[in-house]
């Protein structure tokens, strides 16, 4: 087997996503699975930048790794998450579910990569039509027009729900106080 570097490179980043997730869903420690979600939004942008999808890669870094991380740290430190010593959910229950909903995922994987399911797009969609698109209105252009056009309501319900989760924690971190 021949492999290039860019393979290489991109088993690699993948392991290291996939080691990264799951350290994050095993820490005990809110600030530590924090920290392990922000490698493995690294090691994303990292694929993001492997597959020449540059743009991505550079907004995965700056407003997950970046913005989104800071809120979720300034909730956790806000909350306080990190000092209480009681047992977590995590118990053997909580494990046979996860167990579950992940052989749920590798089977839906599984059906993808066996090729069963139809193309959303049709068959000619690859990377040929993803250059003309880019070639016509840009990168940025691919991604804002849907974005703010066709996706304007889950992206404000978004924005609303973060802003929801900051004010809950104030309130909650108000009452303890």
């Amino acid at each position: 087997m021949n492999l290039t570097v860019t393979q290489v490179l991109f088993f690699f980043f993948a392991s290291c996503a996939a080691g990264s997730a799951l350290a994050m869903v095993t820490r005990r420690n809110p600030v530590a699975c924090a920290m392990w979600l922000i490698g493995t939004f690294f090691s994303v942008a990292a694929i993001y930048t492997l597959l020449g999808a540059y743009f991505i890669g550079i907004i995965q870094i700056l407003v997950y790794a970046g913005a989104i991380m800071v809120l979720f740290l300034f909730v956790i430190m806000l909350l306080n998450l990190g000092n209480d010593y009681e047992d977590d959910i995590r118990g053997t229950g909580w494990k046979i579910a996860a167990g579950g909903a992940g052989l749920i995922i590798i089977a839906l994987l599984g059906r993808v990569f066996a090729g069963d399911l139809p193309r959303p797009l049709g068959d000619a969609a690859g990377p040929g039509m993803l250059a003309a698109a880019q070639a016509e209105r840009g990168v940025v252009g691919l991604i804002g027009i849907p974005l703010y056009n066709e996706y304007v309501v889950p992206l404000q319900a978004t924005a609303i729900l973060l802003l929801v989760a900051v004010v809950g924690a104030v309130v909650l971190a108000k009452r303890k106080v």
